[in-house]
């Protein structure tokens, strides 16, 4: 590790609306920075070579019938988030020990990590560090956060989290990443990726495979700590800054970050026990990561004629990401009745983007985005 490097790294400033008992975001805050974009002109650009990091997507205000769909599906799924987390919570300690780092992904991560942090609180007596860092597909992840926290917890091995798998493309970019690390300071760093749930088998170290909505999805910053998606952009970040968000401290009267995180960590008790048994399970299964949700992804390409494959969006969360921040073309389900789909058939309706039943997926649901170069049937 480069020690000059390390002493010249930013100390992360105060951000976002969690306390700090549950995270630290190492994110250098841009809150008063215009940064926000229409999806129709964020669309063109990204589709015309600008990386989507460079600019955020005007956050969406949900409607009240939205809102309360949130709340509706936080009491009917709360339990089975907290299993999810704490069987989860209960694989990382079985496979890196008690004495580990976790390092959520922003932001769809940071509330996954705080579950996973609180269930070992509670039902472990573990005090673990937590941090939220950024990882950036085409631009890896942010070195200064994992330098900094390396000279924070010597020794200790880094356990990275994120919300759920897709197409597997963060999993890739840490892999990636990982390599680069090792090979440019000579630390090796997992490149396990312990998530909530896993519809594309893309991970080793998962509560759920299973395809349905985790609240925390419906949403954007305002149940992610008020914090935006990550940006990196040469002439705001240094070279010694950590990657930037923006804080939307504006919004705080309508944040129910802590309400997720605490509704679901008040069944950690109660399932404690199960989430033991199915860590165990999982342990003794291996169950591997065989990556069989690409098949879909590939027979969705073939069957509508999409190249790009950056512009096909599965599972839940990222079907849902797509109606949120970009421009859909339509939505992909298995069938019209599924009950994890809920939000998703609102949000469709809502932006007059067609619904169309999809047999035989490994994911519940695709988000299809439009191509603006050519069209597609």
């Amino acid at each position: 590790m480069n020690p000059v490097r390390v002493s010249q790294i930013s100390e992360p400033e105060p951000i976002g609306s969690y306390s700090p008992a549950d995270v630290r975001f190492l994110l250098k805050n841009l809150q008063h920075i215009r940064l926000e974009q229409s999806n129709e002109d964020r669309e063109e650009a990204i589709q015309n070579g600008t990386h989507y990091s460079e600019m955020l997507p005007v956050e969406y205000r949900p409607s009240p019938a939205y809102l309360q769909l949130f709340h509706q599906t936080l009491q009917d799924s709360a339990e089975r988030v907290a299993l999810a987390a704490g069987t989860v919570a209960e694989l990382i300690i079985s496979k890196r020990g008690r004495e580990v780092v976790l390092a959520s992904l922003a932001r769809a991560g940071t509330p996954i990590g705080i579950l996973i942090k609180r269930y070992l609180e509670q039902i472990h007596g573990l005090s673990l560090p937590h941090y939220s860092i950024s990882i950036i597909r085409g631009k890896g992840i942010d070195e200064n956060a994992l330098h900094y926290i390396l000279q924070h917890h010597p020794g200790m091995p880094i356990q990275f989290v994120d919300g759920w798998t897709g197409k597997g493309a963060i999993r890739n970019v840490l892999t990636a990443a990982c390599v680069d690390f090792a090979n440019a300071f000579g630390v090796t760093l997992s490149d396990d990726l312990a998530v909530l749930a896993d519809p594309g088998f893309c991970s080793e170290t998962f509560g759920t495979r299973d395809d349905f909505l985790i609240p925390s999805a419906c949403l954007n910053a305002t149940v992610s700590g008020l914090v935006s998606r990550t940006v990196l952009r040469a002439d705001l970040i240094g070279p010694h800054d950590f990657h930037g968000a923006k804080f939307y401290e504006e919004w705080r009267e309508e944040d129910v970050s802590l309400l997720f995180v605490d509704t679901v960590s008040s069944y950690f008790a109660k399932i404690s026990s199960e989430a033991k048994r199915l860590a165990m399970q999982h342990l003794a299964t291996q169950a591997p990561a065989d990556w069989q949700g690409s098949k879909s992804i590939e027979q969705i390409q073939a069957h509508f004629g999409i190249e790009d494959i950056n512009l096909v969006k599965p599972g839940v969360g990222e079907t849902t990401r797509v109606l949120l921040r970009r421009v859909p073309w339509k939505i992909l389900v298995d069938r019209l009745d599924n009950p994890n789909l809920t939000h998703i058939m609102l949000l469709a309706s809502d932006r007059n983007v067609p619904v169309e039943v999809y047999p035989g997926m490994t994911y519940s649901c695709c988000g299809l985005i439009k191509p603006l170069k050519g069209e597609v049937e």
